[in-house]
């Protein structure tokens, strides 16, 4: 372990809590088990789009080891589950909001939509008895197709006849027009971004209980962000007094978005727990993950680049049509806008862009926010637009890029961001360097006389992380707050316990907020304790999502940690008879500046709670701060890469031979973090590109992807050895780690990076993601 006084920021420090998780001691949702437990299991739609005639309960409550069984109707006095962003269309209207029950209530709306809740002793008896319950459907057209949703003659809600939840505009519209009718150069692609099904290791899980000596609920519940849910569960569904509900999220088996919102199950599971005066658990089976977890992307766009002779980009337009399910989830109404179309500017300074984006209702589960969430879908339209006009114009790839790289900072792009700073053509011209692209055309040779075709791809992105501030949020219609909170407790013994409002799935907030806080007081990290995930113990906090956890969450603990510090000083000034102007804190000391006396952090901590010798008329006992940090703005990590494949033309197999990316994620406190968060979001980027792909029967609705017999998800051989580099960085200018986040970039610049380098090998203009062998190998014999 590193000394304190060579600095933990920049350390490579293991993650401390992989010991509990590679020898099983772990605690996940399922593991728990309460006193006088049950458990639940709910019964769904087999039809997408369906009257709920008769819903008839007797045979199941009468089955053995049945405690009771809940439908709709037993919901009708709770609210529905909310959606926390409000759009207004380009009409000035509000976006159709329809109520999202608890429990289906008079109509299904997609397959695997819940409607029953069959609570019994033991998990056998309550899958025996769901299967008792009988329903009596009158089976209702249904729309699935994102592209066919608007004036379909079947209706998801009739608050919404035409399926249009809202048609929202970002940019200038009319010089946009002007600019692209007058280019010299026009590049015109459509496409979809695919629908992905999130699948977790640990899939969604609750344990709900009700305790009426204090009249107060548990949740324990596999979760990003545990003090929204009690928010949004108690003030906006149940109307719980929020301090009655406790919400406890231990250790999550990763999220990448889908464990963020506010479901169904969990909300019907606290209600039923107090009706029952017992614990209820539920763990979701795999099948049932795929039909009702909140799905991601699924966009069909159209999109135009204007470009003068020499490449330079002139405008952008697009327009694109979102699916959002069926029902408005937590976060669906703004991943399409707010988190999409504000990043079609990319890294380059075109003047003009508008994009215009319809959200619509469909008999699909909820689309909401994926690893992501709208930054891949915006570098997708971007980085394809320009590779392609690249090809049209005759200039490299790369060469276009730099003629029309952002240079100066900070940057206000035309669809409403001001990125802070940024080295665009650095990170370029490094994946350049380590991809060897100046050996590429060798490769490519060889690759020929195999018979095999060789492509190679370019993605350069940005990203907005750390959603803020909040106050421009709530303008553009957030319904929360976006800061974070954190309290660090330092004990009498300079031990130190620090308390976060952000949420670790995954992503190694144990060591790396241990190592912020080790470096700034000077001392071991083996002497901090990070807590996180229970509204029990945590002051609040709005949770991980969006790459915000170390810029926003990491810095509202710094900031607590500097106000222990500050107090730390006047008790050292006392104890030492100096004023207070002339201590020093340093390497875990607090020093008279200029001399050789100090006395250790810990003598501080320990006066603090043993205050003999202690200025008690300017002090209060202890040492104990909290802090709140609301950003001024996102961060902008950005970064480039280089994709190159093989193409077998006999069978359209692509193989991905090697993959470069170099990222700015501004200063760095755990390479080796960084490091894995890349390559989890390159598989899955990846896995976007050429494998997985959410399918529904356009007619009946059905998921044709329902499994992993049908949906394929990237193994081991599927994807290279990455060539993974951090650029030296430029450091975001508003936080004072200078941290931006890096939890996404793999998945933001990837699928652009593989579909560029595949179009290349094969000579197409376009191919929809995913790149199967079948969908290539069609490609491929258009082109003979």
């Amino acid at each position: 372990m590193n000394s304190p006084k060579e600095g933990f920021i920049g350390q490579s420090v293991k993650r401390r809590e992989d010991a509990r998780f590679l020898t099983g001691r772990g605690q996940y949702t399922d593991d728990i088990v309460l006193p006088r437990q049950t458990y639940g299991v709910f019964v769904r739609s087999p039809y997408a789009h369906a009257r709920l005639k008769r819903v008839d309960t007797a045979a199941a409550l009468a089955a053995e080891g049945v405690l009771g069984v809940y439908t709709g109707e037993h919901f009708r006095d709770v609210g529905g589950l909310p959606c926390g962003w409000l759009i207004t269309s380009i009409d000035g209207t509000p976006m159709k909001e329809p109520k999202h029950p608890i429990l289906a209530d008079g109509k299904v709306r997609y397959v695997g939509d819940a409607l029953a809740l069959v609570v019994a002793e033991t998990l056998a008896e309550a899958k025996a008895a769901a299967a008792l319950v009988e329903v009596d459907y009158d089976e209702l057209p249904a729309v699935a197709d994102t592209a066919a949703a608007i004036g379909h003659k079947g209706s998801v809600h009739d608050e919404a006849a035409d399926n249009r939840c809202y048609t929202w505009g970002c940019g200038d519209k009319a010089a946009t027009d002007v600019a692209m009718a007058s280019a010299p150069h026009v590049t015109k692609l459509e496409f979809r971004n695919n629908r992905l099904i999130p699948n977790a290791l640990e899939p969604r899980a609750a344990n709900a209980s009700y305790n009426p000596a204090d009249d107060a609920y548990t949740l324990y519940v596999a979760n990003q962000n545990p003090h929204v849910e009690r928010l949004l569960m108690c003030a906006f569904v149940l109307g719980i007094p929020e301090h009655k509900l406790r919400v406890v999220a231990p250790d999550v088996g990763g999220g990448f978005g889908s464990k963020i919102f506010l479901y169904a199950e969990e909300t019907a599971l606290v209600w039923a727990s107090k009706q029952l005066g017992r614990p209820i658990k539920w763990t979701a089976e795999r099948s049932e993950s795929f039909l009702s977890d909140a799905h991601g992307r699924d966009h069909v766009t159209t999109a135009e680049l204007a470009t003068d002779e020499a490449g330079r980009f002139l405008a952008m337009r697009v327009h694109t049509t979102a699916n959002l399910g069926a029902y408005l989830s937590t976060f669906a109404s703004c991943v399409p806008t707010i988190l999409y179309a504000t990043l079609l500017a990319g890294q380059y300074t075109t003047p003009r862009i508008y994009a215009e984006v319809t959200g619509v209702f469909t008999n699909t589960a909820p689309v909401d926010a994926y690893r992501g969430a709208g930054r891949p879908e915006a570098t997708y339209v971007v980085e394809r637009l320009v590779e392609t006009a690249a090809h049209e114009l005759g200039i490299d790839p790369a060469e276009i890029r730099r003629r029309n790289f952002i240079k100066e900072f900070p940057y206000a792009t035309p669809v409403g961001l001001t990125y802070d700073t940024g080295d665009y053509d650095a990170t370029l011209t490094q994946v350049q360097k380590i991809a060897d692209v100046a050996g590429y055309a060798a490769r490519k040779a060889v690759s020929a006389a195999k018979g095999l075709k060789r492509g190679i791809g370019y993605s350069t992105y940005i990203e907005a992380c750390g959603l803020a501030p909040s106050n421009v949020a709530g303008a553009l219609g957030a319904r929360a707050g976006l800061f974070e909170a954190g309290e660090v407790r330092v004990h009498p013994t300079g031990k130190v316990t620090v308390f976060t409002g952000s949420h670790s799935h995954g992503q190694g907030h144990e060591t790396t907020f241990a190592q912020i806080v080790a470096d700034r007081l000077g001392i071991p990290l083996e002497d901090i304790d990070i807590q996180h995930g229970d509204t029990g113990k945590i002051l609040f906090g709005m949770g991980t999502y969006g790459s915000r956890s170390l810029a926003v969450g990491g810095t509202a603990i710094l900031k607590a940690v500097d106000k222990v510090i500050a107090k730390g000083r006047k008790i050292a000034a006392h104890l030492l008879e100096a004023g207070e102007g002339d201590i020093e804190f340093k390497n875990g000391e607090y020093r008279i500046a200029g001399t050789d006396r100090a006395i250790p952090f810990a003598q501080v901590s320990l006066t603090a709670y043993v205050p003999h010798n202690y200025p008690l008329d300017k002090l209060e006992p202890g040492l104990n701060e909290n802090a709140f940090y609301d950003p001024s703005n996102f961060t902008y990590p950005a970064g480039s890469y280089v994709c190159e494949v093989e193409v077998d033309p006999t069978t359209g197999v692509v193989r991905i031979d090697r993959f470069s990316a170099v990222d700015d994620f501004g200063n760095i406190v755990n390479p080796m973090i960084v490091e894995g968060q890349v390559h989890g979001g390159l598989a899955q980027g990846i896995g976007q590109a050429l494998l997985e792909h959410g399918v529904y029967d356009p007619d009946s609705g059905q998921l044709l992807s329902g499994s992993y017999m049908d949906y394929a998800m990237p193994r081991a051989d599927d994807l290279p050895s990455f060539n993974v580099q951090t650029a030296k960085g430029t450091p975001c200018t508003h936080n004072p780690l200078g941290v931006k986040g890096c939890g996404e970039a793999g998945a933001i610049g990837s699928p652009a990076a593989v579909m560029n380098a595949v179009c290349d090998a094969i000579g197409v203009k376009d191919l929809p993601m995913p790149a199967t062998p079948c969908t290539v190998w069609t490609a491929l014999q258009s082109v003979k």
